[in-house]
């Protein structure tokens, strides 16, 4: 038997469930669907979002042939036979052949070449779906021929929609005498993680291997909804496009000094199995590319838990990430090093910046100082507060400022 996620997939348009922002009545997908001027067609989301169940119900709302391929195990011959019979007239009578293919970052650039001249000449509509960023794995010849829809997770509330029907539908669970109440069903939606596929997997689990009560009920409760389910399914995958987003709110939090969000985004890309050192690296750039001159101990702190969590390793180093992170995100925030240092290598890269004033060279040796090196130098502790006015900067940099001293920096 075909699993639950496939029996209860969607046939059309109005049957679809999630994604309005996309698939609702006035926006672009719908209306190019109905109006039949579909054009190839990137579906970028999470896992169990709906992408291939959009492209069967493009197919089914267009009438055309419908030719499905999964780049894991597809290669240069599959999309030529494909190409083949989309064009054989026999075999494809409308003369407009959608070709699905799932996974689509995962074919190298020879195979997405491959594509190239059929999309561009109408023989094949393509439709890819893909969880990576397509504008990162997918070439950019394909992504200018197409129209890129990107995908959210669905809600808990569209998911619990979703179960609920495979619970009266006769091709899901319609045949069985299943009690479960909302609240049980809901916690599957929840813990989910908006994936409706791993959703319907657990409800289809839990009444298979649930035995029938005296009435011929399948009752399920929410321990048996929850033991089939497991820990809860993660958004957060190491080494996808969500490592990149879920990092970039960790530093951001941190910069925007808000503790709460910074713990948040550090515990998903702890559940999500990141590597700790990798986490402590983040903390130590924010601390010195963020807290700065405001707070010069933050790096302390920061390198020396990264230095810990090296030596500690998990489950213990998540304290030490933990108190290191909140650190750098309630301290007082400066960036002027890192706009100084940015701003002098500009300087230097880009233009004449002249020569080193020959009082402050290096004279090791006692014959130089007849060119002028060291010539003229004054010694800053043989004056009051060790200060003493003297140029450093060379002629052509006189007056150049890189240091802009902001208010919270008090050293």
């Amino acid at each position: 038997m075909e699993p639950l996620a496939h029996r209860v997939r969607p046939t059309k348009l109005e049957e679809f469930v999630g994604q309005e922002e996309v698939l609702g009545k006035d926006k672009i997908l719908y209306r190019t669907i109905k109006a039949d001027r579909l054009t190839s067609v990137i579906l970028w989301g999470p896992t169990g979002c709906g992408k291939t169940s959009i492209a069967k119900v493009i197919s089914n709302t267009t009438k055309y042939k419908f030719i499905q391929l999964n780049a894991v195990t597809a290669g240069v011959a599959d999309i030529k036979a494909a190409v083949e019979e989309a064009k054989n007239m026999l075999l494809n009578p409308s003369g407009k052949c959608i070709l699905f293919i799932d996974e689509i970052h995962r074919f190298n650039k020879l195979q997405q070449d491959a594509l190239l001249p059929y999309v561009e000449n109408g023989t094949i509509i393509l439709i890819g779906a893909t969880t990576e960023n397509p504008y990162f794995s997918v070439n950019k010849a394909l992504i200018s021929r197409s129209m890129v829809v990107k995908l959210k997770p669905l809600n808990y509330q569209d998911i619990l929609k979703i179960l609920k029907n495979a619970l009266i539908n006769k091709e899901g669970l319609g045949n069985y005498k299943i009690e479960i109440d909302d609240e049980t069903l809901e916690a599957i939606s929840k813990l989910s993680g908006g994936d409706v596929r791993t959703a319907l997997n657990t409800l289809e689990l839990a009444v298979l291997t649930t035995q029938m009560d005296a009435n011929g009920a399948i009752k399920i409760t929410k321990e048996i909804a929850a033991d089939c389910m497991g820990k809860k399914k993660t958004m957060f995958d190491k080494s996808g496009d969500s490592h990149y987003d879920n990092i970039s709110a960790f530093i951001k939090s941190m910069r925007g000094s808000d503790p709460d969000a910074t713990i948040f985004y550090l515990a998903r890309a702890i559940e999500g199995g990141e590597d700790p050192v990798f986490l402590a690296r983040r903390i130590v750039i924010v601390a010195s590319e963020d807290v700065g001159l405001a707070n010069p101990n933050a790096l302390v702190v920061a390198t020396s838990a990264m230095q810990a969590v090296a030596s500690v390793g998990m489950p213990e180093a998540r304290i030490i990430l933990a108190e290191a992170a909140l650190y750098v995100a309630i301290s007082k925030k400066s960036n002027c090093s890192y706009l100084a240092i940015d701003k002098a290598l500009k300087d230097v890269s880009s233009q004449d910046t002249g020569e080193i004033p020959m009082h402050i060279r290096n004279a090791p040796a006692s014959g130089m100082s007849q060119f002028g090196y060291g010539v003229g130098y004054k010694y800053p502790h043989d004056y009051p507060n060790h200060v003493v006015e003297q140029q450093y900067l060379p002629d052509k940099m006189l007056g150049t400022k890189y240091f802009i001293k902001d208010e919270t920096v008090d050293i």
